[in-house]
């Protein structure tokens, strides 16, 4: 009976290893996948980098390592997005093959199309860039003509990457979907990161006691967190990527002002001896926390227009009172250190010498003037808190 055993000991082990094998093999995402995501990291990091370039050096030269940073998202976009459809066309994979959508003759999924898409228009807007400040010189606004272009780009990469982990989230179960459940939240969280810069001129503090302000906070990031957390299937996906935007934007005040830096462009107006950092993240976590509870509270009926009107009024009231007396503090004496950055200026703002910038710009002429910014600022959250749901929405039914 031992010798009876020893055959079938022996033979099964090849089958086990095989069934371990291809468990391995199921849980693992694919490279061309965390390529992408790292294409969407590493146009974020950039972004804040070649921003702060700007104002601590000034555009010197297009080589700037900022500037590569960028451009690297859209080479590796490109990279991961041709392995991608060139594998699904020409390979001989039925199962990519059915999983896949046929553009122009080619086949692949459709997030690896739109990010091709956004790396091409990314990649040809550095040369139109580079024209154009050789044309006009150094940016006076972050929302240039090329810059919008680029921007455009982006936008392609980043909806490419969420459409392609998405396709294969809603295809997945298990292990592996808690694994393409964690990586979408992850590329959401720099998503809302890269929306802060884009925002940037709005969101400074003088401007945090005025309607634009909240009106500039209501575009994008609710329509990001929402469009994630229709999908997701964590808990608490709206924390978690605005958590992922204040850590990152925490991390970088605090330690872009340790690497030395001087001004290589006039007029000089600060006296600049090292990177300078943009300042302290808005309290963008406070309303992420207030939609995830929204969302566990309203089950079943999240996602229709009466939740979009719900979670718009919520967003928006609950920044409200959280961000406007962190404001006042941000003004104060007590926010003038290192740890809330209000010290650190551009080069080329005159702040101190011709204005005082630890006073509030009344962009409201009048008291009425802020109440209909203000209304403005909640219809603007409601509709772009109905867009990320149908957004999300979509996505969830997205196989491809």
């Amino acid at each position: 009976m031992g010798n009876a055993a020893f055959p079938v000991t022996i033979g099964s082990q090849p089958r086990v290893a095989e069934r371990a094998s291809t468990r391995a093999r199921v849980a693992s995402i694919p490279w061309y996948v965390w390529c992408l995501a790292a294409a969407v990291s590493s146009d974020a990091f950039g972004g804040y980098w070649d921003i702060s370039w700007h104002i601590s050096i000034g555009r010197d030269t297009f080589w700037t390592p900022a500037h590569m940073m960028i451009y690297l998202a859209g080479v590796l976009s490109g990279i991961a997005c041709g392995y991608a459809i060139l594998t699904t066309t020409f390979g001989s994979s039925r199962e990519l093959k059915d999983q896949s959508v046929t553009i122009w003759g080619f086949r692949g999924p459709l997030g690896c199309f739109i990010a091709t898409w956004g790396a091409f228009a990314m990649l040809t807007s550095a040369p139109f860039d580079n024209w154009w400040h050789n044309a006009y010189g150094l940016d006076v606004k972050i929302i240039s003509l090329p810059h919008s272009m680029l921007a455009l780009g982006e936008l392609g990469i980043s909806l490419g990457a969420m459409l392609l982990v998405c396709a294969q989230l809603n295809r997945a179960s298990g292990a592996y979907q808690q694994k393409l459940d964690r990586l979408l939240i992850y590329i959401g969280g720099i998503e809302v990161f890269g929306a802060a810069l884009f925002a940037l001129e709005s969101t400074d503090a003088p401007f945090m006691h005025s309607s634009s302000f909240y009106r500039a906070m209501a575009t994008t990031f609710p329509l990001v967190m929402l469009a994630i957390s229709c999908v997701s299937k964590s808990k608490w996906p709206a924390t978690v990527m605005a958590g992922i935007y204040t850590v990152l934007f925490l991390a970088c005040l605090w330690i872009f002002p340790l690497f030395p830096a001087q001004p290589k462009l006039g007029p000089v107006y600060q006296h600049i001896t090292h990177m300078i950092p943009l300042w302290f993240p808005t309290l963008l976590i406070v309303p992420a926390f207030a939609l995830d509870l929204l969302r566990q509270r309203m089950g079943e009926r999240w996602g229709n227009w009466k939740s979009g009107v719900s979670a718009g009024c919520v967003y928006l009231a609950v920044f409200v009172a959280a961000q406007w007396p962190f404001a006042d503090f941000l003004m104060s004496p007590l926010a003038r250190n290192r740890i809330f950055g209000t010290t650190y200026f551009g080069y080329f703002d005159p702040a101190n010498i011709l204005y005082n910038p630890y006073r509030f710009v009344p962009s409201d002429k009048t008291q009425a003037a802020f109440y209909g910014g203000m209304m403005i600022a909640l219809v603007t959250a409601i509709i772009f808190c109905s867009l990320g749901m149908a957004l999300g929405n979509w996505m969830r039914k997205v196989q491809r």
